[in-house]
């Protein structure tokens, strides 16, 4: 009976760790606007990943304000002709010890694709976009909208 309770209280414990943890997860969501301040990014959380979406950018639309440019600089092909407008570009990143990682990044500008960090620091996001190691990468300060 001793062991049955021991292994309870660890179970309640472990269940206990696992939703404290959410709560900090979840501070990265809700929408994000770039260092240079040309875009603005909606986080939000689907099937337990965090991803990122475009929802207002400067350079979105032609220059007649209503006809939305397209994904011209796409590695893929097959997406050249889909819309700027709300693209995502932060895809499947997790939360492990007060960072999210094993995601990626999508870099409309350039058409490329990295590997990427996201950490909260004093209530900005620092983002951390790399091609294998992280320490050959660039790091963007993001700061939320709302």
């Amino acid at each position: 009976m001793k062991k049955i309770r021991i292994i309870l209280l660890l179970c309640l414990f472990t269940v206990a760790k696992a939703f404290a943890q959410t709560p900090g997860a979840d501070k990265i969501l809700g929408v994000w606007l770039s260092e240079d301040k040309t875009g603005k990014i909606d986080v939000y959380k689907a099937n337990g990943k965090y991803f990122g979406k475009l929802i207002w950018g400067k350079t979105m639309y032609e220059p007649d304000g209503i006809t939305s440019r397209k994904d011209v600089k796409n590695k893929n092909e097959k997406l050249r002709s889909r819309n700027l407008k709300d693209p995502i570009m932060l895809y499947d990143f997790t939360y492990h010890d007060r960072a999210w990682d094993g995601g990626q990044i999508y870099d409309p500008y350039s058409g490329k694709t990295y590997s990427c960090t996201l950490k909260l620091k004093d209530d900005k996001l620092n983002i951390r976009g790399y091609i294998g190691v992280s320490l050959f990468g660039r790091t963007s300060v993001w700061e939320k909208v709302k």
